[in-house]
């Protein structure tokens, strides 16, 4: 059984989903792929579980660096494990890009190279939001895209984490909502 609750970021609502043990949904209300990886029968229920999760939240908006990771349940494919692995170690404030992401996953798996869509639509599909950073995935020199939460909020995150905006720009036919 998942259990859901929600919380108001200063960005948007958000919705958290454990499976009482494990964090596995963090979503952006409305956003591209909202609940998918949310178990069909759930119910709304705060416990200590998510208060945790929630104070990592307030720790976070408060343009904190959270000292802790929740435990989190990745349901999805090995393939997109590999990817939100890659992401969970991108520091606070800094970024890479897709094809960066593609590079270590290619060399990982013994490849000469791998697809940088492919690993956006792995990153476009993170149902664990903000805790495995997929805003801290930018496109080739510097593009502002494919947030699946809203290409606004992935702006307003990266401002909270001060990263280093001189040289991003929004592409004129983004892949961001």
């Amino acid at each position: 059984m998942d259990y859901t609750n929600h919380y108001n970021s200063p960005i948007g609502g958000i919705t958290l989903a454990a499976d009482g043990e494990n964090l596995v949904g963090l979503w952006f209300d409305e956003q591209k792929f909202f609940a998918d990886a949310l178990n069909k029968q759930h119910k709304k229920k705060i416990f200590l579980f998510l208060k945790k999760q929630k104070k990592w939240l307030d720790i976070y908006f408060k343009g904190g660096i959270p000292d802790f990771i929740p435990k989190i349940y990745m349901r999805c494919s090995e393939f997109r494990k590999a990817v939100w692995n890659v992401m969970l170690k991108i520091p606070y404030g800094k970024t890479m890009t897709y094809g960066q992401i593609a590079g270590i996953i290619a060399k990982e798996r013994g490849l000469k190279k791998m697809s940088a869509q492919a690993v956006g639509g792995a990153v476009g599909h993170n149902s664990i939001s903000l805790i495995i950073p997929c805003h801290r995935v930018v496109g080739t020199g510097e593009s502002l895209t494919g947030y699946a939460g809203g290409i606004d909020k992935k702006i307003e995150l990266l401002k909270l984490e001060k990263a280093d905006m001189m040289d991003f720009f929004v592409p004129k036919f983004s892949t961001a909502p």
